[in-house]
């Protein structure tokens, strides 16, 4: 059960870390002067919107784009798992000796075992080779999370490097998943979370949650350090279990250290420990292989949280702060249906850049109070809007991205994967989309269309296409019930070809 008292640390971290370094902040208050103007504006009594510039938005797009793609999950985890043994060292750039010597000064500086080997150099040389566009990628990302992380394993006394595991159990995806049923940054099973206090229920999964599973995480390092009495094998211990270290070392006749027991190892916890020593390589020296990444628009250390009061939903906060959905989801990422519960003497808490956090606060009543409204409109919920059969086909253009598509359609990310059969967060230009809309946006909406009839009786006729739901958008103040009650039609299936009265007999 998550108490307040777990998030104390990193506030106490946030606090010391604006006191030492009030300039890294000023990055998100200073500038534009017609960025300072952005501000709330109350409309009646619950219709809440914070403005924002739409130019500054686009500029954002790139970056979320990258933030939200979790296909990086995927080819991480191959890369743990592949052959290094079949790349050749032929390329007469790379200076073996150099290479040792950083190894040397790196060893020197952890408590990792950081000793050259044959498979190491060859990882590195391949991560190099073959993955130097996605490690960019991870560093950018890694200027997110890190702050945070190093917070935590000081604080639990563990070494600040392995804050690089989380790289190659989820190539930092916070809602990464493994076909076993792991999830989030540290890839937590579902008993194994539970027994670090991490909560797992229909609305929360605190296995997603950056920060409870970085504690939790820490928390189980310790617990394997302490009974293996060395951070290599604790690593490998994480990925397979204790038990499969413990009888590789029986296997190899007790040896304990890594590389002698790497052998009698299961094949994926083989190359477990070398891609993280090759990660914590490639991130030590990224400034001498030209290794770049982005800054992220919104670093973790720049956002704040408040204690939910009332159920609301991550859709809500989003369209209210005139804010990306996909950016409110990926700071929350462990409200896995978007909707953050209120329950007594159960604090939830809800992310958000600190630019926004003061007008949330400000007008958190009427923010709830435009919720409730929402929430007790659908206790009925309108056929439009939970029927399978009203969908429609979403061509994808330039600039699009699943975050983005989601945000105007009124839905989930997941839900347009799971809808589209999609892996991943890859679209193209010009790819269909399948999107049941609980929303349509403006430039979507279609426009009245006259009738095309040589009589005045008002009949429409059917398109390949078409639906119940998006007829009903052609006509206004025409429903779905108005035209099944008209045409005498019991369920949604309609055909092309088919007449359908649009408008009430005299």
């Amino acid at each position: 059960m998550r108490q307040q008292t777990t998030i104390l640390p990193i506030q106490i971290f946030l606090g010391c870390f604006l006191a030492l370094s009030p300039a890294l902040f000023a990055q998100s208050t200073e500038g534009n002067p017609e960025e300072q103007k952005a501000a709330a504006e109350t409309v009646g009594a619950t219709e809440v919107v914070f403005k924002d510039l739409a130019h500054t938005r686009q500029i954002d797009s790139l970056w979320l784009a990258t933030l939200y793609d979790t296909s990086r999950y995927n080819e991480a985890q191959q890369a743990v798992q592949s052959p290094w043994d079949s790349i050749a060292l032929h390329d007469s750039l790379w200076s073996t000796a150099l290479f040792k010597e950083r190894l040397a000064a790196l060893d020197a500086r952890t408590p990792f075992h950081v000793e050259y080997n044959v498979s190491l150099e060859q990882i590195v040389r391949g991560y190099l080779k073959k993955r130097r566009t996605s490690m960019q990628r991870l560093i950018g990302l890694s200027h997110y999370y890190f702050p945070m992380f190093e917070a935590i394993l000081a604080q639990y006394g563990l070494p600040l490097e392995m804050k690089y595991l989380a790289i190659v159990e989820s190539a930092l995806a916070p809602t990464a998943t493994s076909p076993a049923g792991a999830r989030g940054l540290w890839q937590f099973m579902f008993q194994t979370g539970k027994s670090f206090g991490l909560e797992v229920n229909s609305y929360v999964d605190d296995r997603c949650d950056p920060l409870q599973s970085t504690i939790a995480a820490a928390k189980y390092l310790n617990k394997l350090h302490n009974s293996l009495d060395d951070w290599d094998l604790a690593l490998a211990a994480y990925n397979s279990g204790p038990g499969n270290v413990s009888k590789a070392i029986r296997r190899s006749g007790g040896r304990t250290n890594y590389w002698n027991i790497r052998s009698f190892l299961p094949r994926e916890t083989a190359g477990y420990v070398p891609a993280f020593l090759a990660t914590m390589y490639l991130f030590e020296y990224a400034q001498e292989y030209g290794l770049e990444g982005g800054r992220p628009k919104h670093p973790f250390i720049t956002t704040d949280t408040v204690r939910v009061k009332k159920m609301i939903s991550l859709e809500q906060v989003a369209r209210v702060s005139q804010a990306n959905l996909a950016e409110i989801e990926f700071l929350n990422p462990s409200y896995t249906l978007g909707l953050i519960p209120a329950v007594k003497d159960h604090p939830y808490y809800l992310r958000l850049p600190r630019d926004i956090m003061g007008s949330f606060v400000t007008h958190e009543d009427s923010i709830y109070a435009l919720a409730q409204q929402e929430f007790n409109q659908r206790e009925q919920p309108l056929p439009e809007l939970m029927n399978q059969n009203n969908r429609i086909r979403y061509r994808v253009r330039s600039g699009d991205y699943l975050g983005k598509i989601a945000e105007q359609f009124g839905v989930t990310v997941q839900k347009i994967k799971q809808w589209n059969s999609l892996k991943n967060n890859q679209i193209s230009i010009g790819q269909r989309l399948t999107i049941i809309p609980r929303r349509i946006p403006v430039d979507q909406k279609p426009t009245e269309q006259k009738i095309s009839t040589n009589n005045a009786s008002g009949v429409y006729i059917v398109r390949p296409g078409d639906s119940l739901w998006s007829i009903a958008q052609k006509f206004p103040q025409i429903s779905i019930d108005d035209l099944k009650k008209w045409n005498g039609i019991s369920g949604n299936k309609i055909t092309p070809g088919m007449s359908l009265r649009v408008q009430k007999e005299s």
